[in-house]
């Protein structure tokens, strides 16, 4: 086999990096009109004119470099390390690798090998999985719990409040990419990083981010309900330690698919790690069905 790896040249080849199924093929052309992918990010590993290998990369929109590679297929292990050697060489090595599979992949045979074939070439550029994650769906008709009157909602009195919580919460995080973060910088770092480069570049209007209050005022936690840019979502939940285990998430997640539900969204979305048990339970309990799993390697 001869390959020749090398980045797509134009739009005219996005049909042929397509030529792998995979559900983000349909914003392929899209995110390359928002900024979100560049011709000289999409790879092709090619025998001939035959594609035996593809691999992705994505940025949020104006940023230089990618910030995950998020599309990787492949027949061949072969080219498919061949061509994630090159194409990482040269487009740069993001922080993360992350892919969407199907909800049974552990018990369906040729989901799992197909899953495994890739993790294992990822691992051979040294990647190593960090986490499982449950990608949960909110859809209309679904029932939202009403107001339980024990918790009170405001806007956050400023970026520094929220900072603060977010900084509060990271005390006995569940969250896998939290605790690997916090292994390299403080809370406080942590929590100014996810805020800028994360919560503050949402679409979705601020005006509807809460914090949740007992009524003397004492601050419990809060919910980010926003717009990633292609769905509505639940951004950010979070209890402070001294709450958690008393069913107050359940008002956290009820309100902020409320405020989101106003909208009348096909649907809302929302993550979270199969190893946060409790808050896959509140998820359930509140409507939120798993839709697919996500799986993320980082490059230590």
């Amino acid at each position: 086999m001869t390959l020749d790896l090398r980045p797509i040249t134009g739009p005219d080849e996005i049909d042929l990096f397509n030529a792998f199924p995979y559900v983000l093929n349909r914003e392929v052309a899209g995110d390359l009109e928002a900024g979100r992918r560049h011709h000289h990010w999409l790879w092709l590993a090619l025998d001939g004119d035959r594609p035996v290998a593809r691999a992705g990369f994505w940025s949020r929109p104006g940023d230089p470099e990618p910030f995950c590679l998020d599309i990787f297929d492949l027949t061949d292990p072969g080219a498919g390390v061949a061509l994630l050697e090159k194409a990482l060489a040269t487009a740069g090595r993001p922080e993360q690798y992350l892919r969407f599979v199907p909800p049974d992949w552990h018990d369906d045979p040729e989901a799992r090998r197909e899953t495994e074939l890739r993790l294992d070439a990822m691992a051979r550029t040294g990647a190593k999985l960090l986490v499982e994650r449950l990608r949960l769906q909110w859809e209309p008709g679904t029932p939202i719990a009403p107001p339980s009157g024990r918790l009170l909602f405001r806007e956050p009195a400023g970026a520094d409040e929220l900072l603060g919580l977010m900084v509060r919460v990271l005390d006995g995080t569940l969250d896998a990419h939290s605790r690997d973060e916090l292994t390299r910088m403080t809370p406080q770092e942590q929590a100014r990083t996810q805020y800028d480069e994360e919560l503050s570049r949402y679409v979705g209007p601020r005006d509807r981010w809460r914090v949740a209050t007992l009524p003397d005022g004492s601050p419990v936690g809060f919910v980010i309900p926003s717009h990633n840019g292609y769905n509505h979502v639940l951004a950010y939940i979070g209890v402070v330690p001294e709450f958690r285990g008393r069913g107050l998430v359940d008002d956290l997640l009820a309100e902020g698919t409320r405020l989101l539900a106003a909208d009348h969204p096909p649907r809302i979305r929302a993550s979270t790690d199969l190893g946060n048990v409790p808050m896959a339970k509140a998820f359930a309990r509140n409507g939120y069905a798993v839709h697919e799993r996500q799986l993320d390697m980082i490059w230590p």
